[in-house]
């Protein structure tokens, strides 16, 4: 399954580590998820939409699908609200 959170992540100029910690996961299962190494489970990839402002359709496609283009959703990181 190929994905737009590397983009997605770089366009909120965020570390990998940021999203991290966000996430509550490691570096490591960011960096994979990233370079598709990994799928995210179904929860974790409703998280990734909604820190980015997405839907889990415009964030992941199928491998055989052409990718949509750059992420278009929030421009910045105040989407993301943590108590």
């Amino acid at each position: 399954m190929k994905n737009l959170v590397n983009d997605s992540r770089t366009r909120l100029q965020w570390s990998q580590q940021k999203l991290a910690d966000e996430l509550g996961v490691s570096r490591q299962t960011v960096i994979s998820i990233e370079r598709g190494r990994f799928d995210p489970s179904l929860p974790l990839a409703f998280r990734l939409a909604a820190i980015f402002g997405m839907s889990l359709e415009e964030l992941f496609f199928p491998d055989d699908v052409p990718s949509p283009g750059p992420p278009t959703g929030a421009t910045d990181s105040s989407v993301v609200s943590r108590a």
